[in-house]
């Protein structure tokens, strides 16, 4: 027979369990409020960004048929969009490890439009992310799948990444779906370190880099 301590035990751990479902909970909705208030389900015609601004749009999409989250992203770079395909297509770089959310990055290999690459991330700083993209430069178009998702703790993760040259520079279109444990926390997190957050830093950490590297890019322009 369990003592009167062993009783206590297991009521104040089957309370604190049921505190932490409530506090998971109250996370979710509140995430989601903030989520719907801040990001439309779906984008409208005249939702993208201005092309006299740095506005940077994030839409969420129906997901994969398998589950998860997934978004597009869409914001305006200040450059000519044959030199913002040399940096976008600069594969073998090393300004990538200046966005603070990576930290290593390498060049694996390529075969024609077929490039693999890895990374490390500061949020899964012991496992390498390795990514293959298809490069498709008639299109300005670029597909990216993730080769290890189970190494990295996800069940997929694909996308793709369209350009469009407009007067003020380059349109960037991203779309991705993905699944893992937690998503759609992340997912719907409006503050520092959810999916809105590194979405946007990046975003700004390109249309900044781009402006800093392009003058190395120029003289290739349309090779």
């Amino acid at each position: 027979m369990m003592g009167d301590d062993s009783l206590a035990m297991m009521e104040l751990n089957k309370q604190t369990t049921q505190w932490i479902q409530v506090l998971l909970a109250v996370a979710v909705c509140i995430a989601s409020f903030y989520s719907l208030t801040a990001m439309p389900c779906c984008a409208a015609a005249d939702s993208r960004p201005d092309e006299s601004e740095n506005e940077i749009t994030i839409d969420r999409l129906k997901p994969d048929s398998r589950g998860g989250k997934a978004y597009k992203l869409v914001y305006l770079v200040k450059a000519p969009i044959d030199v913002y395909w040399k940096f976008k297509t600069d594969f073998d770089n090393h300004f990538l490890v200046t966005n603070k959310y990576i930290r290593e990055h390498h060049f694996i290999s390529r075969n024609k439009t077929t490039v693999i690459t890895e990374n490390k991330y500061t949020n899964a700083p012991d496992v390498f992310f390795r990514w293959q993209t298809t490069v498709f430069p008639a299109m300005h178009h670029l597909d990216f799948v993730l080769l290890n998702p189970e190494s990295c703790e996800q069940k997929f993760h694909y996308g793709s990444i369209q350009l469009e040259a407009v007067k003020a520079g380059t349109r960037v279109t991203q779309t991705a779906y993905f699944d893992f444990w937690g998503v759609s926390l992340w997912a719907l997190n409006p503050f520092g370190g959810g999916m809105r957050d590194f979405l946007e830093y990046t975003a700004r950490w390109e249309q900044e880099t781009v402006l800093q590297v392009k003058d190395r890019y120029a003289g290739e322009a349309g090779r």
